[in-house]
Formats: structure tokens, C-alpha cells, sequence
């Protein structure tokens, strides 16, 4: 996230006065959105409509097996739609506005497992998990709707994990940029071990934000909920984006005194 620094003179009466003009980048940050499973995009345009008002340029995306390729629904798979996020941060990077260092990734159950996993393969900034859903590495290819017929998949997000037990753990803990971790109070369907499993993991970040939205189910079907996550995420995105923001100025101002004293 790059600023820059120009030195300007102003003309005043008989006199020249000097200026610093610091300006935000031309390549504005961008965030990307993955719904769970059964969700769709619409699930989040009312965050990117927020996340857009700070400034960021925002992607929401269906991915397949949803929505117009519902008719997935029974056969698609977690390397799909793993594919189907790739494709859409790719798509994302190379907008002409967007800066490639900038990019923040906002993944809810399922979409956070697929957010996780993607850090090993793109560079994500920023990165947000609500209620991140966990699976068995075994039967990587199997249909994702199979998965949940596994019986011991209740009691396998019960357990206590290190972070080389799992392929999601094992991105969370080689994962190097900042992360928020938002739990549900009642959530049945990613327990709270799983969290703590994800929180464990990600040990290598540069800053780790947990929250727990009280009340909320894992569907956060109810408004306060829903509001409550919403308002934590846009102010952790503005935090942090103002934040590289910042840096970045510090850096320049840094270098142009570094200039001056050589």
C-alpha cells in the first residue's frame, strides 16, 4: 500500500513558503467475500456495501453448486470450490484499481475453511473467519455435501487439534498477515474447540482479533446478530486499513529524512 510524497512551494506576497502533500494510493485495498455452504452472495452485499464506503473495492461470488449452478448442489466438491475462490481473488487482483498487496479475504463457516486454505496459495492481508467450519483432510474429493453424512464429524470438531493435525491448521499457522476470528455464542454446527483449534493455529500472525457475538446461533439468524458481526468486521477492516495506511506515511516520511540527511 504505497503513498505518496511530493514537496510543493507556495507563493505568498514576496515570499516562498514549502509544503509536503501526502496522498493515499491511486490502488485502493479490496476485500473478497465467500458465503458458506447453502449461502450465496446476497448474504453479503450488505457488508460489501459497508466495506465500500471505507474506501475498499469489494467481490462477492457464488460459488458452485449455488444459486445459478445449484444444480451442483449433490456432486461438487471442496477442490472446486476452492477453484471457485481462486479464480475470483485472481479476478480481483488484476483490477487496474486494486492494489495486489491489499487484500483482505472474509470467509464465513464453509467460506472461511476455503479462505484458510487459500492463504497457502495467494497472499491475503487481511483475513477474517466467521465461524470457520473444519473438515477431515481424508476423501479431499469427495461431493462436500457427503461430508456431512460422516457421522464422527460432530465429534471430530469436538477435539483438541495442533495445527499439524489439519491441511486448513497447517495454512492458519503458515499464514503471516492479520486475522479476526468471530464465533457464534451457540453455535452447535462449528463448536467452540474449533475455534479455539483456528486461534491456536494462527500463532504466526501479526495481530489475532477474537470475538464472540453473544446470542448468535451459526446462522446468526437473528438481526442483533447479524448487526453485531457486521459492525465488528467493517470497524476491524477500517482499523486495519487505516493502519497500512499510516505506515505507509511513516515509511516515506522516513526515507525522505534519511534523503535530506545524505
Amino acid at each position: 500500500m504505497d503513498v505518496s510524497l511530493e514537496t510543493i512551494e507556495l507563493a505568498v506576497e514576496q515570499e516562498r513558503i514549502s509544503g509536503t502533500v501526502l496522498s493515499p494510493p491511486s490502488q485502493l485495498p479490496a476485500v473478497l467475500f465467500v458465503h458458506g455452504w447453502g449461502g450465496s452472495q446476497e448474504h453479503d452485499l450488505v457488508r460489501a456495501r459497508e466495506a465500500a464506503g471505507i474506501g475498499c473495492v469489494c467481490l462477492t461470488f457464488d460459488l458452485r453448486g449455488h444459486e445459478r449452478t445449484a444444480r451442483h448442489w449433490e456432486k461438487v466438491n471442496r477442490p472446486q470450490n476452492l477453484a471457485d475462490l481462486l479464480a475470483a481473488y485472481d479476478w480481483l487482483a488484476a483490477r487496474p484499481n486494486v492494489d495486489p498487496d491489499a487484500i483482505a479475504v472474509v470467509g464465513i463457516s464453509y467460506g472461511g475453511y476455503l479462505a484458510a486454505l487459500m492463504t497457502a496459495q495467494r497472499p491475503v492481508r487481511w483475513l477474517a473467519l466467521r465461524s470457520p467450519a473444519i473438515y477431515r483432510d481424508e476423501g479431499w474429493e469427495r461431493p462436500k455435501l457427503q461430508l456431512h453424512i460422516d457421522t464422527d464429524l460432530v465429534a471430530y470438531r469436538q477435539r483438541r487439534m495442533d495445527w499439524q493435525d489439519n491441511a486448513v491448521l497447517r495454512a492458519c499457522a503458515e499464514y503471516r498477515g492479520h486475522a479476526l476470528l468471530v464465533a457464534a455464542e451457540h453455535d452447535t454446527v462449528v463448536p467452540h474447540p474449533v475455534i479455539d483449534n483456528y486461534a491456536n493455529a494462527l500463532h504466526n500472525t501479526r495481530s489475532l482479533t477474537r470475538r464472540v457475538i453473544e446470542g448468535a446461533d451459526h446462522a446468526f439468524s437473528q438481526k442483533p446478530a447479524q448487526k453485531a458481526y457486521q459492525t465488528i468486521l467493517v470497524k476491524w477492516l477500517a482499523e486495519m486499513i487505516m493502519g497500512a495506511r499510516e505506515e505507509a506515511a511513516m515509511t516515506k516520511l522516513r526515507e525522505r529524512k534519511v534523503e535530506e540527511a545524505e
